[in-house]
């Protein structure tokens, strides 16, 4: 079920998509993290944001 009100679907977006994950273990962190909050590395990327059909 599409969310279509602009307000509700930023405040999911965020929610969401705004998070790092850990390259080394996988694990989600904050927006804002520098060290993973399981294995204590500093290899971080932004969550990949998906916003196309599949295939």
């Amino acid at each position: 079920m599409p969310v279509t009100d602009p307000v509700k679907s930023e405040i999911v977006r965020k929610r969401l998509l705004d998070k790092k994950i850990c390259r080394k273990c996988g694990a989600t962190n904050p927006p804002k993290a520098v060290k993973c909050r399981k294995c204590k590395s500093r290899n971080l990327r932004l969550k990949k944001k998906f916003g196309g059909k599949k295939g």
